[in-house]
């Protein structure tokens, strides 16, 4: 999956160029690494991109390599649930007993020897099971951005690695509620990365968001015709827009996850450089051309031509592009969306978004 604008990363990310173009944690950006991350796994035309219309063009400058036939492309986002519908009634014509490795493309995640022990004991569950795996992660801290994940019982051990039945889902908790996850040792992070065959998720589909279900039966005659397009219009101006965790594994009882014992980030935000990045003797990350004394606990990222010199500012967050400045104190970087929000109806204003 490689849409949304990434606005938590602003101004680096925007509109034509968002969180997913970007090399934040390697010399590659982070849909490349995403991909890279499949290589010797998933062969080169099994892998599938869904993003947004004005992407696409982007994505095929970036990696020629891709079959054009093989990026899915929406008219406009409508959250998680419907880019996989889409993509896996689209998948099921192409191939109906085929298995979905659903992948962000903006996770940090090492080793990735790891990751693929975990996808190669998920798909063997789905390859003839019923199943929606869910891949969680052991929290390293009480974090109240993610969705929580509680562990049932032990249902397999494949390969080596324990596969669980899922008890319960929380989202985003309270940091109350968060610390006690941290300490409990029975919850895992959600990560976003799920695994099940096209038919048990679209059966889920059925069973669960039946409306949705008919919209993806009248959609699915126009694939691969000239209706397509505008049948897929018509299908995200109806949808609802929520996520695949709320709209079904929440309501599933056929959810399992196994513990990814990895190092895994969202990266969705400025703040998640302070855990991936190198920092300074003053635990400052400084990127681009930098000049400081007597900073500490900064972040200075330039990305444009010109100098940023910093004098004795702490918790600070402060990114140059070529045309925008942000300066912004960490304990408020929270709100980067509803800065931006001022600039929406702003015609001055909306070309810096």
């Amino acid at each position: 999956m490689a849409g949304g604008k990434g606005e938590r990363f602003w101004p680096l990310s925007r509109g034509g160029r968002p969180k997913q173009f970007l090399k934040i944690t390697s010399d590659k950006t982070m849909l490349e690494e995403t991909i890279f991350r499949m290589e010797g796994f998933v062969p080169e035309d099994q892998v599938r991109i869904i993003t947004g219309e004005d992407m696409k063009e982007k994505i095929l400058e970036l990696m020629p390599e891709l079959d054009p036939k093989h990026i899915y492309t929406e008219p406009f986002g409508r959250n998680t649930l419907l880019a996989i519908a889409v993509s896996a009634v689209i998948l099921e014509k192409e191939d109906p007993d085929g298995i979905m490795i659903v992948l962000s493309s903006d996770h940090l995640i090492k080793p990735r020897e790891t990751l693929i022990r975990n996808l190669e004991a998920a798909t063997k569950i789905c390859d003839d099971q019923d199943w929606l795996i869910t891949l969680g992660i052991t929290p390293t801290r009480p974090e109240t951005g993610y969705g929580y994940i509680k562990v049932g019982d032990l249902y397999d051990s494949v390969n080596g690695t324990s596969v669980y039945r899922v008890a319960e889902f929380t989202e985003k908790p309270t940091r109350i509620i968060a610390q006690q996850y941290y300490f409990d040792r029975q919850h895992l992070w959600n990560s976003g990365m799920f695994i099940w065959s096209v038919k048990s998720i679209l059966k889920a589909i059925e069973k669960i968001k039946p409306g949705l279900y008919q919209q993806l039966e009248s959609f699915r005659q126009y694939i691969g015709t000239e209706e397509e397009e505008k049948a897929k219009r018509e299908l995200y101006h109806n949808a609802e827009d929520v996520s695949i965790d709320v709209a079904i594994l929440e309501q599933a009882n056929n959810v399992l996850t196994m513990k990814a014992d990895m190092v895994w980030d969202d990266v969705g935000s400025w703040l998640a450089l302070d855990r991936i990045e190198h920092r300074d003797e003053e635990n400052n990350i400084l990127k681009g051309n930098v000049v400081n004394l007597g900073s500490y606990e900064s972040i200075v990222y330039n990305d444009s031509e010109g100098l940023i010199a910093t004098l004795g500012v702490s918790d600070m967050i402060i990114v140059k592009t070529d045309n925008i400045v942000m300066v912004a104190h960490k304990t408020q970087i929270n709100k980067i969306k509803k800065l931006l929000g001022k600039f929406t109806g702003d015609k001055e204003l909306e070309k810096y978004l």
